[in-house]
């Protein structure tokens, strides 16, 4: 589903298995390719600990600043089927990925779904988001 006006979203990237730069860039990549949607600016990528307490690897991470006229539900969708397609397999909460999407904010809309909250609920709790976000709010001006 499309919107009649373009919204300004930001969308959460993380990986740590595998070729984990190329997964963030297929990523940016495929969420640019989206129908009404145009990247608008990207932070800088940073390397995280896992979070969760489970032994894995380290996260890449970085966040992207998209103006998309999809509404909320089926930028999910996209987001997934952006996953998938770097091997994402979903098997336990917390564990390592080839790829994790999260819409973070989505313009100023607050959704309450069982598979999708928006603001993101752990947006408080992710020191790296706090600053990923802070470094493209200049952009959303």
């Amino acid at each position: 589903m499309t919107t009649a006006a373009a919204e300004r979203v930001y969308v959460a990237l993380g990986s740590n298995l595998g070729d984990r730069a190329g997964h963030l860039a297929a990523a940016r990549a495929a969420l640019e390719r989206l129908p009404g949607t145009r990247l608008m600016a990207a932070s800088a990528v940073e390397e995280t600990a896992p979070l969760g307490g489970l032994a894995q690897p380290a996260y890449l991470n970085q966040m992207v600043l998209l103006e998309t006229r999809l509404g909320p539900r089926s930028l999910l969708e996209a987001c997934h089927a952006i996953e998938q397609a770097e091997g994402r397999v979903r098997q336990e909460r917390w564990g390592a990925r080839t790829l994790d999407v999260d819409i973070v904010r989505f313009g100023g809309r607050h959704v309450a779904e069982p598979d999708l909250i928006i603001p993101h609920p752990e947006l408080p709790n992710r020191d790296f988001w706090q600053r990923e976000l802070a470094e493209l709010q200049a952009h959303d001006r």
